[in-house]
């Protein structure tokens, strides 16, 4: 299957994912990535405003706060096709920009290097056991990816995972994926 195909099958499946089950799978998404190594070793993360269908990484935030975690969210630039992060510690520092994404107000907020990222949780549709993923088609993710000398851990269901993903060559996989049922 292409990947168009394979990533409107998992959005379509992500969109009917009832609430409770949704919120379950969440939930222990979280407690395995508050348990693994990557997160406890990290000072700073960088991670998504998640919407829609996408896992909840609200609660993930505020355990980075709790636990005194700088945290780092992207900003889109959609002209050059690349992403920057920039210093997240309030949600008024968001505005709502294209496809309703929420973003950092870059005149707000600090811009950082992505060497300042200690751990990158990078979003995802469809994953397989060698860090391969499917996105939601930018590229945004890779092009960042090239050169990120830190980890990175994605979230993904157990349905999620397929044997292998069609890869391009530019391509990155993630260092690591944690399911609902442990981590890979």
């Amino acid at each position: 299957m292409q990947k168009s195909e394979l990533r409107k099958e998992m959005i379509s499946k992500l969109e009917n994912l009832a609430v409770e089950k949704k919120q379950e799978i969440e939930a222990q998404l979280a407690e395995n990535l508050f348990q693994s190594e990557a997160w406890q070793g990290a000072k700073s993360i960088g991670i998504t405003i998640s919407q829609g269908m996408e896992w909840n990484t609200q609660p993930i935030i505020e355990k980075a706060w709790e636990q005194e975690k700088v945290v780092y969210v992207p900003k889109c630039l959609p002209k050059e096709k690349k992403l920057v992060f920039y210093r997240f510690q309030s949600y008024d520092e968001l505005e709502i920009v294209y496809y309703n994404l929420q973003e950092p107000k870059a005149n707000e907020t600090l811009r950082v290097e992505k060497e300042q990222i200690d751990l990158l949780l990078v979003p995802g549709l469809i994953f397989d056991e060698r860090g391969y993923r499917i996105g939601f088609g930018g590229g945004y993710y890779d092009r960042f990816l090239t050169d990120f000398p830190n980890q990175t851990i994605s979230l993904a269901a157990a349905f999620q995972l397929i044997n292998q993903v069609p890869k391009e060559v530019y391509d990155i996989p993630v260092e690591q994926i944690i399911t609902e049922k442990t981590s890979q």
